[in-house]
């Protein structure tokens, strides 16, 4: 199996700098992004870090032992950072990665991994937020005031004086599953079916455009970044 992959970001209407950080590749396929907490110097030198200690970690064959050591050494240089006069220094950290052993999803924050498969749209990431576990738990209405001010609070991100454990998951591609690695700022702005109907669109450069011009029209209220991976024979 090969994979096809696009990426894409735009910083849209909130910010005057692009916030987030992503890289993909696709043999062996390797896919990350990172969103900075704030629009500090911090914000952005956590981004940066993280994205490049995954890239450099993240070789070989893959194990739940090596993705845990690399997630352990994001903190590690992320804490540092915020030792200095930056600001909040503070991100997500999203990533899919393949080995023989098919695929590996790592996930710390709210940034989020979407799959395609036939008609079905999943989302394989849970959002590590208070207005996840109060959608989840019933503590308020999901559109809520309330909602909406809890997505702004993580309980876990690369920075956390707790240096959070990652959530990690290994899943089997199978043919023509669409994958998607985005911030919040597709996931908060692009509604489930405008995901999905970008997502069956080929190539996955034309899905990556949609998706940004979809989050685009909705209001561009964060900086917005979008992998789309498809599988091939």
């Amino acid at each position: 199996m090969r994979f096809e992959a696009a990426v894409g970001s735009e910083t849209g209407n909130r910010y005057a700098a692009n916030f987030d950080v992503a890289h993909l590749r696709t043999d062996p396929l390797l896919a990350v992004v990172a969103d900075g907490m704030g629009d500090s110097p911090g914000s952005a030198l956590a981004g940066r870090a993280t994205v490049d200690t995954v890239v450099a970690g993240l070789v070989g064959e893959i194990t739940p032992r090596l993705i845990r050591k690399v997630v352990a050494q994001t903190q590690e240089r992320v804490t540092e950072i915020g030792r200095q006069d930056v600001g909040l220094a503070g991100c997500t950290l999203t990533a899919l990665a393949g080995d023989e052993n098919g695929l590996w999803v790592v996930q710390v924050g709210d940034s989020r991994v979407y799959r395609l498969r036939g008609r079905l749209l999943e989302l394989l990431t849970v959002d590590h937020t208070m207005a996840w576990l109060g959608a989840v738990h019933g503590w308020y209405p999901f559109d809520s005031a309330e909602a909406r001010a809890a997505r702004y609070q993580l309980t876990r991100y690369v920075g956390h004086p707790g240096r959070p454990e990652a959530d990690v998951l290994n899943i089997l591609p199978a043919t023509g599953d669409v994958y998607l690695l985005c911030t919040d700022g597709i996931a908060e702005q692009v509604e489930y079916a405008g995901i999905a109907n970008a997502l069956a669109t080929r190539p996955p450069e034309q899905a990556v455009r949609e998706l940004l011009a979809a989050a685009d029209a909705a209001g561009g209220h964060d900086n917005a970044t979008a992998i789309v991976i498809s599988a091939e024979p």
